[in-house]
């Protein structure tokens, strides 16, 4: 009876608690989420390019580019070893070193990432400005750098070839951006690494001609059927004819099969759509 009655006490006083808006410490320790992640802080690499700012030490400001072997040489300290480290570790070693060498008695240093250099990926492909980019933070996506590129451009695929180095092996990632979208902080939204190559394919086509108002080559869109092959290419002229449709697609072994689809049938990549006059 006692400890039926302890049970009791012990869930009035946790009811009492929450009423108060008072969690007690096991239950916070249970229910409280994880704190998020730190962003990982840029290091620094060969061939950027930084300025040194000393307060109150105009003679002292430098502007320099990080060289091959990862050094610069700073006035008064001589060469140092920067790279791999964040721009706080570098504030923080040119200070001490002018600190402990009685040069200036409290500096205060501010180092500025002018150009990025060390970190780079290529785009390449169907992007509105290919070319090379810098990666900015040690955890730049995917995302942002197409984003840096300007985007994918009209005639680009959904899909997204990411190729490079993880682990010292060779690694290839293909991306589907319309997937990659639809799910908030998706993990297909990669982080990039020095050397990576992002590549954006032509989007699939597919050919139309014959009794259409526009006939000609045209993007296959994903589950594209014949009916909306045929609304995209302007609908049938006066003389065609829908039994008058035939696709030509082409196997693995280049023959060529002449079919008579229907039309929520779906269409492949370099199929031949031919609508043909109707003889009435």
């Amino acid at each position: 009876m006692k400890h039926v009655l302890m049970k009791l006490l012990a869930a009035a006083a946790l009811a009492a608690g929450l009423l108060l808006g008072v969690v007690p410490a096991a239950l916070a320790q249970t229910t409280a989420s994880p704190a998020a992640a730190p962003a990982a802080e840029y290091r620094v690499g060969p061939g950027d390019v930084l300025r040194v700012v000393v307060y109150q030490n105009p003679d002292l400001a430098l502007e320099t580019r990080v060289t091959d072997a990862g050094l610069v040489s700073y006035p008064l300290l001589g060469s140092l070893r920067v790279a791999g480290l964040t721009i706080n570790d570098l504030e923080r070693l040119i200070a001490d070193g002018l600190r402990n060498g009685n040069f200036v008695r409290q500096p205060q240093v501010t180092v500025s990432l002018l150009q990025v250099r060390a970190h780079q990926v290529s785009v390449l492909g169907q992007v509105n400005r290919p070319g090379r980019y810098p990666l900015e933070t040690a955890d730049m996506r995917l995302t942002e750098v197409l984003a840096s590129a300007g985007g994918v451009a009209p005639a680009g695929s959904d899909i997204v070839v990411v190729s490079g180095q993880r682990g010292g092996q060779a690694f290839r990632a293909e991306i589907d951006l319309p997937t990659l979208f639809a799910t908030a902080g998706s993990e297909k939204d990669l982080v990039l690494l020095n050397g990576d190559t992002v590549w954006v394919d032509r989007q699939p086509i597919l050919y139309i001609y014959g009794e259409v108002q526009r006939p000609g080559p045209m993007r296959l869109e994903r589950e594209m059927t014949l009916l909306q092959a045929l609304a995209t290419g302007g609908g049938l002229t006066l003389r065609g004819t829908e039994k008058g449709v035939r696709v030509h697609r082409k196997s693995a072994d280049g023959s060529v099969t002449v079919l008579t689809p229907a039309m929520t049938d779906k269409l492949r990549e370099g199929d031949v759509v031919f609508v043909r006059e109707s003889l009435f």
